[in-house]
């Protein structure tokens, strides 16, 4: 059991290695952006380990110093992470019977957990898929919280601009569709997400059209999914 759980963590761990370094990169803009206007250690602590979730973080950011109600925070909030409405509804099968860890994967699914417990490159030989997408999660949002902390001492001891920071996250995003990109041949469900994507953009501009991207794209997705899987079990 011991030789099992410590492959489990091992295989995890390699898996996680990329998200370690976009994290930390990430992690540590927004420590120091968050210093550089008056919130310190404990916010970057806090917020990192029970917010968890870097558009959401960077955006909190600005809404604090706004002195933004709470009202309009929590429709921010759903706004900006609606995307993972549709996460959840497609790893109901994933975590099915991951037990006690299971409100744990729940609150842990990043974009980029996502994109690691959904490849089946990752988990190809593993017995227990449930304790390696509980691992990857911790993983992740570890590096998450070292990367804020670090970020936040980083910004208490030495005094930059820190204007363009908060494109690391842009940067990390297209690293990780990259990397999706490269290894998978059916490159279908990347395309869709795409165009659709950039029909809303073009038809509800840049502030509206997340929420209807989202939608159009589980729609397309859905439309396409007994073809994609045909291709994928062939």
């Amino acid at each position: 059991m011991k030789k099992v759980f410590d492959n489990d963590f091992k295989r995890a761990f390699l898996a996680t290695v990329p998200v370690f370094a976009g994290y930390m990169v990430l992690g540590m803009g927004f420590g120091v952006i968050l210093q550089s206007k008056g919130y310190g250690i404990l916010w970057a602590f806090a917020m990192s380990a029970y917010i968890y979730a870097g558009s959401m973080q960077y955006l909190a950011i600005d809404l604090m110093s706004a002195g933004a109600s709470v009202a309009a925070t929590a429709l921010t909030t759903l706004m900006v992470n609606a995307r993972h409405l549709f996460y959840g509804i497609s790893m109901v099968d994933k975590y099915k019977n991951m037990g006690k860890r299971k409100p744990y994967a729940i609150f842990a699914l990043t974009d980029e957990t996502y994109s690691l417990v959904c490849s089946e490159e990752n988990v190809r030989g593993i017995e227990n898929r449930e304790k390696f997408y509980f691992l990857v999660s911790l993983f992740n949002q570890c590096y998450w919280v070292a990367g804020c902390v670090l970020g936040s001492i980083i910004g208490s001891l030495v005094k930059f601009n820190t204007e363009g920071i908060d494109f690391a996250l842009t940067a990390l995003f297209v690293t990780v569709f990259i990397e999706q990109w490269c290894s998978t041949k059916n490159h279908t469900s990347a395309v869709v997400g795409v165009a659709v994507s950039l029909a809303c953009l073009l038809i509800f501009g840049p502030d509206n059209f997340l929420v209807p991207a989202m939608i159009g794209i589980t729609l397309a997705l859905t439309f396409l999914r007994r073809k994609l899987e045909g291709r994928e079990n062939g």
